[in-house]
Protein backbone atom coordinates (compact mmCIF):
# COMPACT_ATOMS: atom_id res chain seq x y z
CA UNK A 1 0.00 0.00 0.00
CA UNK A 2 1.15 3.55 -0.57
CA UNK A 3 3.01 5.09 2.34
CA UNK A 4 3.96 8.62 3.23
CA UNK A 5 7.63 9.31 2.63
CA UNK A 6 10.04 10.35 5.35
CA UNK A 7 13.46 11.93 4.82
CA UNK A 8 16.21 9.43 4.18
CA UNK A 9 17.80 10.39 7.50
CA UNK A 10 15.98 7.52 9.20
CA UNK A 11 19.04 5.25 9.00
CA UNK A 12 20.82 6.76 12.02
CA UNK A 13 17.63 6.31 13.99
CA UNK A 14 17.62 2.58 13.37
CA UNK A 15 20.25 1.87 15.98
CA UNK A 16 18.41 4.06 18.47
CA UNK A 17 15.14 2.29 17.74
CA UNK A 18 16.72 -1.13 18.19
CA UNK A 19 18.18 -0.08 21.53
CA UNK A 20 14.89 1.45 22.60
CA UNK A 21 13.02 -1.73 21.79
CA UNK A 22 15.05 -3.54 24.43
CA UNK A 23 13.76 -1.25 27.14
CA UNK A 24 10.33 -0.48 25.75
CA UNK A 25 7.10 -2.41 26.28
CA UNK A 26 6.56 -2.33 22.50
CA UNK A 27 9.18 -5.03 22.07
CA UNK A 28 9.59 -8.78 21.70
CA UNK A 29 11.79 -9.18 24.76
CA UNK A 30 9.91 -11.23 27.30
CA UNK A 31 6.52 -9.76 26.42
CA UNK A 32 3.74 -11.82 24.90
CA UNK A 33 6.18 -14.35 23.41
CA UNK A 34 6.78 -18.01 24.10
CA UNK A 35 10.26 -19.50 24.43
CA UNK A 36 10.21 -20.24 20.71
CA UNK A 37 9.47 -16.62 19.87
CA UNK A 38 5.88 -17.22 18.72
CA UNK A 39 3.26 -14.77 19.89
CA UNK A 40 1.35 -15.97 22.96
CA UNK A 41 -1.75 -14.31 21.50
CA UNK A 42 -2.16 -17.09 18.98
CA UNK A 43 -0.57 -18.49 15.83
CA UNK A 44 -2.42 -16.11 13.52
CA UNK A 45 -0.15 -13.31 12.32
CA UNK A 46 -0.99 -10.25 10.29
CA UNK A 47 1.16 -11.48 7.42
CA UNK A 48 -0.85 -14.72 7.27
CA UNK A 49 -4.10 -12.84 6.60
CA UNK A 50 -4.53 -11.41 3.08
CA UNK A 51 -5.35 -7.71 2.96
CA UNK A 52 -8.88 -7.38 1.52
CA UNK A 53 -8.08 -3.85 0.33
CA UNK A 54 -5.21 -4.89 -1.95
CA UNK A 55 -7.40 -4.90 -5.07
CA UNK A 56 -9.83 -2.13 -4.09
CA UNK A 57 -9.74 0.91 -6.36
CA UNK A 58 -9.74 3.98 -4.11
CA UNK A 59 -8.92 6.44 -6.91
CA UNK A 60 -12.43 7.92 -6.94
CA UNK A 61 -13.10 7.61 -3.21
CA UNK A 62 -13.88 10.55 -0.95
CA UNK A 63 -11.40 9.42 1.68
CA UNK A 64 -11.60 10.38 5.36
CA UNK A 65 -9.15 10.02 8.24
CA UNK A 66 -9.45 9.11 11.88
CA UNK A 67 -6.61 8.65 14.38
CA UNK A 68 -6.70 5.66 16.73
CA UNK A 69 -4.51 4.99 19.76
CA UNK A 70 -4.68 1.52 21.23
CA UNK A 71 -1.36 0.40 22.66
CA UNK A 72 1.64 -0.62 20.57
CA UNK A 73 1.00 0.76 17.10
CA UNK A 74 2.58 -2.21 15.33
CA UNK A 75 -0.50 -4.33 15.92
CA UNK A 76 -3.09 -1.58 15.57
CA UNK A 77 -1.62 -0.57 12.20
CA UNK A 78 -1.56 -4.12 10.82
CA UNK A 79 -5.08 -4.84 12.10
CA UNK A 80 -6.74 -1.65 10.89
CA UNK A 81 -5.08 -1.93 7.47
CA UNK A 82 -7.04 -5.17 7.01
CA UNK A 83 -10.46 -3.73 7.76
CA UNK A 84 -12.32 -3.70 4.43
CA UNK A 85 -12.58 -0.14 3.13
CA UNK A 86 -9.39 1.13 4.79
CA UNK A 87 -7.10 2.62 2.14
CA UNK A 88 -4.05 3.04 4.40
CA UNK A 89 -2.85 2.81 7.98
CA UNK A 90 0.27 4.66 9.17
CA UNK A 91 2.01 4.46 12.56
CA UNK A 92 2.83 7.71 14.31
CA UNK A 93 2.64 9.88 17.41
CA UNK A 94 -0.32 12.12 18.24
CA UNK A 95 -1.57 14.76 20.66
CA UNK A 96 1.66 15.52 22.47
CA UNK A 97 3.70 18.66 23.06
CA UNK A 98 6.48 19.94 20.86
CA UNK A 99 7.32 19.01 17.28
CA UNK A 100 8.80 16.04 15.43
CA UNK A 101 9.20 13.60 18.33
CA UNK A 102 11.42 10.57 17.93
CA UNK A 103 10.50 7.15 19.26
CA UNK A 104 13.00 7.69 22.08
CA UNK A 105 11.22 10.96 22.99
CA UNK A 106 7.84 9.27 23.03
CA UNK A 107 8.75 6.34 25.28
CA UNK A 108 9.98 8.75 27.95
CA UNK A 109 6.36 9.82 28.31
CA UNK A 110 7.08 13.39 29.38
CA UNK A 111 5.79 14.93 26.13
CA UNK A 112 2.44 13.19 26.30
CA UNK A 113 2.38 11.63 22.82
CA UNK A 114 0.29 8.52 22.21
CA UNK A 115 1.32 5.79 19.79
CA UNK A 116 -1.37 6.38 17.20
CA UNK A 117 -2.40 5.01 13.82
CA UNK A 118 -3.65 7.31 11.08
CA UNK A 119 -6.48 5.37 9.41
CA UNK A 120 -7.53 6.54 5.95
CA UNK A 121 -10.85 5.01 4.88
CA UNK A 122 -13.63 5.21 2.31
CA UNK A 123 -16.87 5.94 4.21
CA UNK A 124 -18.88 4.57 1.28
CA UNK A 125 -17.33 1.15 1.99
CA UNK A 126 -16.83 1.32 5.74
CA UNK A 127 -18.60 4.12 7.65
CA UNK A 128 -16.87 5.69 10.62
CA UNK A 129 -18.97 3.84 13.19
CA UNK A 130 -17.91 0.50 11.72
CA UNK A 131 -14.24 1.56 11.68
CA UNK A 132 -14.60 2.29 15.39
CA UNK A 133 -16.50 -0.90 16.17
CA UNK A 134 -13.71 -2.92 14.58
CA UNK A 135 -11.14 -0.93 16.58
CA UNK A 136 -12.88 -1.59 19.88
CA UNK A 137 -12.83 -5.33 19.22
CA UNK A 138 -9.07 -5.30 19.92
CA UNK A 139 -8.79 -2.58 22.57
CA UNK A 140 -9.61 -2.60 26.27
CA UNK A 141 -11.18 0.85 26.58
CA UNK A 142 -11.40 0.62 30.39
CA UNK A 143 -7.65 0.30 30.88
CA UNK A 144 -5.69 3.42 31.87
CA UNK A 145 -2.37 3.87 30.08
CA UNK A 146 -2.10 0.15 29.30
CA UNK A 147 -2.94 -2.25 26.51
CA UNK A 148 -1.80 -5.85 26.82
CA UNK A 149 1.71 -5.87 28.25
CA UNK A 150 2.35 -2.28 27.21
CA UNK A 151 2.32 0.29 30.02
CA UNK A 152 2.81 4.03 29.93
CA UNK A 153 1.01 7.19 28.86
CA UNK A 154 2.04 6.53 25.26
CA UNK A 155 -0.11 3.38 25.32
CA UNK A 156 -3.37 5.03 26.37
CA UNK A 157 -6.42 4.46 24.18
CA UNK A 158 -7.87 7.33 22.21
CA UNK A 159 -9.93 8.37 19.21
CA UNK A 160 -8.81 11.67 17.69
CA UNK A 161 -11.11 13.25 15.11
CA UNK A 162 -10.60 16.01 12.54
CA UNK A 163 -14.19 17.26 12.06
CA UNK A 164 -16.66 18.34 14.73
CA UNK A 165 -19.39 16.28 13.05
CA UNK A 166 -17.42 13.11 13.82
CA UNK A 167 -17.50 13.65 17.57
CA UNK A 168 -21.15 12.59 17.89
CA UNK A 169 -20.47 9.39 15.94
CA UNK A 170 -17.52 8.53 18.18
CA UNK A 171 -19.49 9.21 21.35
CA UNK A 172 -22.43 7.13 20.13
CA UNK A 173 -20.18 4.15 19.45
CA UNK A 174 -18.51 4.47 22.84
CA UNK A 175 -21.89 4.71 24.57
CA UNK A 176 -22.84 1.42 22.92
CA UNK A 177 -19.50 -0.13 23.89
CA UNK A 178 -20.03 0.96 27.50
CA UNK A 179 -22.93 -1.50 27.73
CA UNK A 180 -20.39 -4.33 27.48
CA UNK A 181 -18.35 -3.22 30.51
CA UNK A 182 -18.88 -2.78 34.24
CA UNK A 183 -15.92 -0.40 34.48
CA UNK A 184 -16.07 3.06 32.95
CA UNK A 185 -14.56 3.51 29.48
CA UNK A 186 -11.58 5.85 29.66
CA UNK A 187 -10.74 6.09 25.96
CA UNK A 188 -9.95 9.70 25.05
CA UNK A 189 -12.25 11.38 22.55
CA UNK A 190 -10.50 14.54 21.42
CA UNK A 191 -9.87 16.61 18.32
CA UNK A 192 -6.55 15.84 16.69
CA UNK A 193 -3.94 18.37 17.82
CA UNK A 194 -0.97 16.98 15.91
CA UNK A 195 0.30 13.81 14.28
CA UNK A 196 3.85 12.90 13.33
CA UNK A 197 4.66 9.83 11.28
CA UNK A 198 6.85 7.35 13.14
CA UNK A 199 10.25 6.24 11.89
CA UNK A 200 10.34 4.00 8.83
CA UNK A 201 11.43 1.13 11.05
CA UNK A 202 7.93 1.08 12.59
CA UNK A 203 5.95 1.25 9.34
CA UNK A 204 4.51 -2.13 8.31
CA UNK A 205 6.47 -3.66 11.16
CA UNK A 206 4.45 -6.88 11.32
CA UNK A 207 4.61 -7.27 7.55
CA UNK A 208 8.39 -7.21 7.74
CA UNK A 209 8.53 -9.16 11.03
CA UNK A 210 5.62 -11.65 11.01
CA UNK A 211 6.60 -13.15 14.36
CA UNK A 212 7.19 -9.77 15.96
CA UNK A 213 5.51 -8.73 19.20
CA UNK A 214 1.83 -7.91 18.91
CA UNK A 215 -0.71 -7.43 21.70
CA UNK A 216 -3.66 -7.91 19.33
CA UNK A 217 -5.36 -11.19 18.43
CA UNK A 218 -5.21 -11.00 14.64
CA UNK A 219 -7.47 -14.05 14.45
CA UNK A 220 -10.41 -11.67 14.95
CA UNK A 221 -9.88 -10.61 11.33
CA UNK A 222 -11.01 -14.05 10.20
CA UNK A 223 -14.53 -13.13 11.38
CA UNK A 224 -14.72 -10.19 9.00
CA UNK A 225 -17.15 -10.50 6.11
CA UNK A 226 -15.72 -9.18 2.85
CA UNK A 227 -18.15 -8.29 0.02
CA UNK A 228 -17.69 -10.71 -2.84
CA UNK A 229 -15.28 -12.88 -0.89
CA UNK A 230 -15.39 -16.52 -1.90
CA UNK A 231 -16.93 -18.61 0.81
CA UNK A 232 -18.42 -15.64 2.60
CA UNK A 233 -21.82 -16.44 4.02
CA UNK A 234 -24.43 -14.62 1.95
CA UNK A 235 -26.47 -12.00 3.69
CA UNK A 236 -24.65 -11.83 7.00
CA UNK A 237 -23.39 -8.26 6.74
CA UNK A 238 -25.41 -5.48 8.32
CA UNK A 239 -23.39 -2.41 7.39
CA UNK A 240 -24.64 -1.89 3.81
CA UNK A 241 -21.21 -2.77 2.42
CA UNK A 242 -22.44 -4.57 -0.69
CA UNK A 243 -25.05 -1.90 -1.38
CA UNK A 244 -22.60 0.97 -0.94
CA UNK A 245 -19.97 -0.66 -3.14
CA UNK A 246 -22.50 -1.55 -5.85
CA UNK A 247 -24.00 1.96 -5.80
CA UNK A 248 -20.57 3.48 -6.15
CA UNK A 249 -19.69 1.22 -9.08
CA UNK A 250 -23.00 1.72 -10.88
CA UNK A 251 -23.29 5.46 -10.29
CA UNK A 252 -26.85 5.00 -9.04
CA UNK A 253 -28.61 3.56 -6.02
CA UNK A 254 -28.33 -0.20 -5.61
CA UNK A 255 -29.83 -1.88 -2.55
CA UNK A 256 -28.45 -5.39 -2.20
CA UNK A 257 -30.79 -7.69 -0.24
CA UNK A 258 -27.75 -9.66 0.92
CA UNK A 259 -26.98 -6.75 3.26
CA UNK A 260 -30.32 -7.24 5.02
CA UNK A 261 -30.93 -10.94 5.74
CA UNK A 262 -34.35 -12.21 6.80
CA UNK A 263 -34.63 -13.19 10.44
CA UNK A 264 -36.31 -16.27 11.87
CA UNK A 265 -39.61 -16.02 13.78
CA UNK A 266 -37.69 -16.71 16.98
CA UNK A 267 -35.30 -13.86 16.27
CA UNK A 268 -38.17 -11.52 15.47
CA UNK A 269 -39.88 -12.39 18.74
CA UNK A 270 -36.85 -11.18 20.70
CA UNK A 271 -36.07 -8.26 18.37
CA UNK A 272 -39.45 -6.59 17.93
CA UNK A 273 -41.79 -4.95 20.42
CA UNK A 274 -45.26 -6.41 20.89
CA UNK A 275 -46.91 -3.90 18.55
CA UNK A 276 -44.18 -4.31 15.93
CA UNK A 277 -44.60 -8.08 15.97
CA UNK A 278 -48.40 -7.85 15.79
CA UNK A 279 -48.26 -5.55 12.77
CA UNK A 280 -45.19 -6.76 10.88
CA UNK A 281 -45.59 -10.51 11.43
CA UNK A 282 -49.25 -11.03 12.33
CA UNK A 283 -50.49 -8.41 9.81
CA UNK A 284 -52.36 -6.26 12.28
CA UNK A 285 -52.93 -2.52 11.70
CA UNK A 286 -52.17 0.47 13.92
CA UNK A 287 -54.67 3.15 14.80
CA UNK A 288 -54.52 6.29 12.64
CA UNK A 289 -53.04 9.48 14.09
CA UNK A 290 -51.61 7.65 17.10
CA UNK A 291 -48.68 5.85 15.51
CA UNK A 292 -45.06 6.93 15.61
CA UNK A 293 -44.36 8.42 12.18
CA UNK A 294 -47.70 9.62 10.80
CA UNK A 295 -46.64 13.27 11.17
CA UNK A 296 -42.84 12.91 10.84
CA UNK A 297 -41.39 14.92 7.96
CA UNK A 298 -37.74 15.28 8.96
CA UNK A 299 -35.04 14.43 6.38
CA UNK A 300 -34.05 10.77 6.45
CA UNK A 301 -35.08 7.30 5.33
CA UNK A 302 -37.43 4.61 6.59
CA UNK A 303 -36.12 1.05 6.84
CA UNK A 304 -37.60 -2.40 7.43
CA UNK A 305 -37.86 -2.77 11.22
CA UNK A 306 -36.90 -6.46 10.96
CA UNK A 307 -33.85 -6.26 8.67
CA UNK A 308 -32.83 -2.63 8.23
CA UNK A 309 -33.38 -2.74 4.45
CA UNK A 310 -34.09 0.79 3.15
CA UNK A 311 -37.67 1.11 1.91
CA UNK A 312 -38.89 4.71 1.74
CA UNK A 313 -37.34 8.18 1.69
CA UNK A 314 -38.41 11.44 3.27
CA UNK A 315 -38.44 13.14 -0.13
CA UNK A 316 -41.33 10.84 -1.14
CA UNK A 317 -43.39 11.26 2.04
CA UNK A 318 -46.46 13.47 2.07
CA UNK A 319 -49.48 14.29 4.19
CA UNK A 320 -52.36 12.22 2.81
CA UNK A 321 -54.52 13.08 5.85
CA UNK A 322 -55.17 9.39 6.44
CA UNK A 323 -53.34 9.19 9.78
CA UNK A 324 -50.60 6.80 8.67
CA UNK A 325 -47.20 7.46 7.05
CA UNK A 326 -47.83 7.91 3.31
CA UNK A 327 -45.34 7.78 0.44
CA UNK A 328 -45.69 8.20 -3.32
CA UNK A 329 -43.19 5.42 -4.00
CA UNK A 330 -40.47 3.25 -2.43
CA UNK A 331 -36.79 4.18 -2.81
CA UNK A 332 -36.47 1.47 -5.47
CA UNK A 333 -39.39 -0.54 -6.91
CA UNK A 334 -37.74 -3.85 -6.05
CA UNK A 335 -37.50 -3.31 -2.28
CA UNK A 336 -41.20 -4.09 -1.85
CA UNK A 337 -43.46 -6.90 -3.04
CA UNK A 338 -47.23 -7.08 -3.47
CA UNK A 339 -49.97 -9.54 -2.52
CA UNK A 340 -53.74 -9.50 -2.98
CA UNK A 341 -55.50 -8.93 0.33
CA UNK A 342 -59.15 -10.03 0.58
CA UNK A 343 -59.60 -9.48 4.33
CA UNK A 344 -62.56 -7.58 5.74
CA UNK A 345 -64.59 -8.19 2.55
CA UNK A 346 -62.33 -5.84 0.63
CA UNK A 347 -59.93 -6.31 -2.25
CA UNK A 348 -56.71 -4.45 -1.52
CA UNK A 349 -53.08 -4.65 -2.54
CA UNK A 350 -50.85 -5.51 0.39
CA UNK A 351 -47.28 -4.15 0.44
CA UNK A 352 -44.54 -6.34 1.96
CA UNK A 353 -40.82 -5.85 2.38
CA UNK A 354 -38.55 -7.75 0.02
CA UNK A 355 -35.88 -9.17 2.33
CA UNK A 356 -37.78 -9.35 5.60
CA UNK A 357 -41.09 -10.37 3.97
CA UNK A 358 -43.01 -8.51 6.66
CA UNK A 359 -46.37 -6.74 6.34
CA UNK A 360 -45.89 -3.01 5.69
CA UNK A 361 -49.37 -1.78 4.72
CA UNK A 362 -51.28 -1.24 1.46
CA UNK A 363 -50.97 0.75 -1.74
CA UNK A 364 -53.87 2.71 -3.24
CA UNK A 365 -54.47 4.68 -6.44
CA UNK A 366 -55.56 7.91 -4.77
CA UNK A 367 -52.15 9.51 -4.36
CA UNK A 368 -50.97 12.84 -5.89
CA UNK A 369 -51.49 12.60 -9.65
CA UNK A 370 -48.47 14.78 -10.39
CA UNK A 371 -46.27 12.32 -8.48
CA UNK A 372 -47.52 9.06 -10.01
CA UNK A 373 -50.95 8.73 -8.41
CA UNK A 374 -49.97 6.14 -5.77
CA UNK A 375 -50.40 6.25 -2.00
CA UNK A 376 -48.30 3.79 -0.04
CA UNK A 377 -50.10 3.67 3.30
CA UNK A 378 -47.54 2.17 5.71
CA UNK A 379 -47.67 1.16 9.37
CA UNK A 380 -45.17 2.94 11.60
CA UNK A 381 -44.62 -0.29 13.53
CA UNK A 382 -43.17 -1.96 10.42
CA UNK A 383 -40.57 0.69 9.72
CA UNK A 384 -37.78 2.54 11.52
CA UNK A 385 -36.86 6.15 10.78
CA UNK A 386 -33.14 6.93 10.32
CA UNK A 387 -32.52 10.71 10.43
CA UNK A 388 -30.25 12.20 7.78
CA UNK A 389 -27.69 13.17 10.42
CA UNK A 390 -27.35 9.51 11.48
CA UNK A 391 -27.41 7.85 8.08
CA UNK A 392 -23.69 7.68 7.39
CA UNK A 393 -22.90 6.45 10.90
CA UNK A 394 -25.51 3.70 10.55
CA UNK A 395 -24.25 2.55 7.15
CA UNK A 396 -26.75 4.36 4.93
CA UNK A 397 -24.42 7.07 3.64
CA UNK A 398 -24.93 5.92 0.07
CA UNK A 399 -28.59 7.03 0.32
CA UNK A 400 -28.20 10.57 1.63
CA UNK A 401 -29.24 11.95 -1.76
CA UNK A 402 -32.85 10.83 -1.24
CA UNK A 403 -33.10 12.02 2.36
CA UNK A 404 -34.33 15.59 1.86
Amino acid sequence: MNRKKRPAAWLPLLSIALLSLLISACSSTGLGLSASGASSYGAVTAASIPNPNADVDFSKSDLKKVYLAGGCFWGVEAYMARIYGVQDAVSGYANGTGENPSYEDVIKGDRGFAETVEVTYDPALVPLDKVLKEFFKVVDPTSVNQQGNDRGIQYRSGVYYTADSEKAVVEAVIAKEQEKYNKKIVTEVLPLQNFYMAEEYHQDYLEKNPEGYCHIDMGILNEQEIPGQAGAEAGVTSESLKSAAASKAAGQIVIDPADYPKRTPEQLKSLLTDIQYQVAVEQDTEHPYSNEYWDTYDPGIYVDVSTGEPLFASEDKYDSQCGWPSFVKPILPEVVTYDEDNAYNMVRTEVRSRSGDIHLGHVFDDGPEDRGGKRYCINSASIKFVPLADMEAQGYGYLTGVAK
